[in-house]
């Protein structure tokens, strides 16, 4: 007798940087949320959709978990808080090549706030290092909690993603597919292009300025001439002083931006663009709703 088709939702969580967003592109095959070595790069739930004989995921990566220090912090809690109690399944990253620390039992703690979703840890990043330690850390996992599951994988490397698949669809319920089956994303292109803007953006920047960075597409229009579609986009920053870090000497750092994002968005939608960015000042957006709510927060 066959196996039943499942289908249902999945979120990654962890401390920010232990992959959550690399990992969600492994599986789906393609990019779908933007990943950068800067804390809190992921603004909003974002969906991607994996396809298997077995049944259907839809990994819903979201913010990391933090102790907000704004308005936007908050914003960013507040749309980790609602997935977690709206998915079947969760899943703890912990990368191999750290202790396990403060903040990742302060996120494990918070799961037992959602007992209806079934616990997967997921030890990430298991390429760089050894199989002691390797092993070191599923033990030092399997001690915080009860897990349905315990799987070591590599996202860069390719190792065990098939069984981290496997495993995750085996736990969701019996259901037809929710998605069509060439779906990747429920994202906008509109939208999918200006997270890739902000992804060339936050390459290189000081420690500080991620955080205060937002972009905002103005305009996408065809040319009539020509095979090409220009995009207009804004770069917001707090200050006026992170305006000068972004456009850099003679404008040369933006223009690096462009070129960046232009390849990525080239990329995504499969023919030529023009890409005209501009950065502006929004002073202090990240504690001012109406400027959130512009922005799109």
């Amino acid at each position: 007798m066959a196996e039943p088709y499942r289908a249902g939702f999945v979120t990654f969580v962890g401390r920010p940087n232990v992959g959550k967003s690399t990992l969600t592109n492994a599986l789906v095959g393609e990019k779908v949320a933007i990943t950068s070595s800067k804390p809190q790069t992921t603004r909003r739930a974002i969906r991607g959709i994996v396809h298997a004989s077995t049944g259907q995921l839809v990994i819903v990566d979201t913010p990391g978990m933090h102790r907000p220090r704004t308005l936007l912090g908050e914003r960013l809690n507040s749309i980790v808080i609602d997935t977690l109690g709206e998915v079947d399944v969760i899943g703890f990253c912990v990368p191999a090549d750290d202790r396990i620390g403060p903040g990742d039992r302060y996120i494990n703690e918070q799961l037992d706030a959602f007992p209806k979703a079934r616990k997967v840890a997921i030890v990430t990043k298991v390429d760089v290092v050894n199989p002691t330690r390797i092993a070191e850390q599923l033990l030092a996992v399997s001690e915080l909690r009860e897990w349905d599951q315990v799987i070591p994988i590599s996202s860069l490397e390719d190792v065990q993603l098939d069984i981290l698949v496997r495993e995750l669809i085996a736990l969701m319920p019996e259901s037809p597919p929710l998605y069509p089956d060439d779906a990747v994303t429920d994202e906008s292109e509109q939208a999918r292009i200006s997270e890739l803007i902000r992804e060339a953006t936050l390459e290189g920047v000081q420690d500080e300025l991620p955080h205060s960075i937002a972009v905002t597409i103005d305009e996408m229009t065809e040319r009539d001439d020509k095979d090409l579609l220009d995009i207009y986009a804004n770069i917001f920053v707090e200050r006026d002083s992170q305006k000068g870090i972004i456009i850099g000497k003679g404008g040369e750092r933006l223009q690096d931006v462009g070129s960046r994002a232009r390849v990525e968005i080239e990329r995504l939608l499969g023919r030529q663009v023009y890409l005209s960015l501009r950065v502006k000042v929004a002073k202090e957006w990240q504690r001012d709703a109406k400027q959130l709510g512009r922005l799109g927060f």
